[in-house]
């Protein structure tokens, strides 16, 4: 009967929280043709937060708590043997290795949609610590059994005793569990009445959008050609106004050149007739100096 008592312990404390005491009813009345056992099932108490992720830990990540569980045996053997360098170096391993499994146990509640606080997140770091520091805390956890949170205060044993489902859990140990895989949706394609008119009527959307498309394409094409053809006008004209005025700035270069060697034909005239002045005025010096002499 004990056993039996522990198998079906076992399954309940597996179950996901909120399914715990529905559970646990049904198994109750399923043996109410033995009183005294089905009492002791509806006796079984709904684990508290903590005490349910420690005992999902145990159940998805068993290796994971077996290497909390041997760091914690290695530590109180060197607490026996007063190694106190092991014994600082395990202690600094415990902590960090307590804090990661914390993390992990967490993260295995989330997937369960159950969150976790940081309160019972505390709660679940000092369940393993004590289960590091006490044997017989080592194998409450190990059990899967836990009703509550443990605590290690330092001084003697850990009380495991109100935090076990059953007193006969020492030394039982909790049956691995993976994680439910929900089951995939079972999707039949409907078959759409109107697939082929809503088909129509996009294929008509399809074109409709494409000739607009088209007849905007052919008025910038129009549009373009009326400005290339304004543009070649205007090149025109302009080219001619380039000639007009590269052929009345090749008639204004004649002029000036005409005009400098008329200019230069002016200047040798001018400076001959400075000559004639130079010598006119010379004569008419002498001739009135000769006349001054007769006088």
């Amino acid at each position: 009967m004990t056993d039996s008592l522990l198998e079906i312990a076992d399954q309940l404390y597996g179950l996901p929280l909120a399914e715990f005491t529905p559970a646990r009813d049904a198994l109750a009345k399923e043996h109410k043709s033995d009183k005294s056992f089905a009492s002791r099932v509806k006796a079984l108490r709904k684990p508290s937060l903590a005490a349910w992720v420690v005992n999902l830990l145990v159940r998805r990540d068993a290796p994971q708590v077996e290497q909390v569980l041997a760091v914690g045996a290695a530590l109180r053997e060197a607490q026996a043997n007063l190694d106190g360098e092991e014994l600082r170096a395990l202690t600094r391993q415990r902590r960090q290795l307590t804090a990661a499994v914390t993390t992990q146990a967490r993260g295995l509640a989330h997937d369960e949609g159950v969150k976790v606080t940081q309160a019972v997140a505390d709660q679940v770091e000092a369940t393993l610590t004590a289960a590091m520091v006490d044997e017989g805390a080592a194998s409450a956890v190990r059990s899967g059994l836990l009703v509550a949170a443990l605590a290690a205060t330092g001084v003697g044993q850990v009380d495991v005793a109100g935090a076990l489902a059953v007193p006969e859990a020492a030394g039982f140990v909790a049956v691995p569990r993976e994680a439910a895989v929900p089951p995939r949706p079972d999707l039949h394609l409907v078959p759409d009445p109107e697939a082929d008119e809503k088909a129509q009527r996009a294929a008509a959307k399809m074109v409709d959008e494409a000739r607009a498309e088209v007849e905007a394409a052919r008025e910038a094409l129009t549009a373009a050609s009326d400005e290339v053809e304004a543009l070649q006008a205007k090149s025109l004209q302009l080219q001619a106004e380039v000639d007009e005025l590269k052929g009345r700035i090749a008639q204004l270069e004649s002029d000036l050149e005409e005009n400098d060697d008329e200019l230069s034909d002016a200047e040798d005239v001018r400076a001959e007739a400075a000559d004639t002045v130079a010598e006119t005025e010379a004569e008419l010096a002498r001739a009135e100096a000769a006349l001054a002499r007769l006088s």
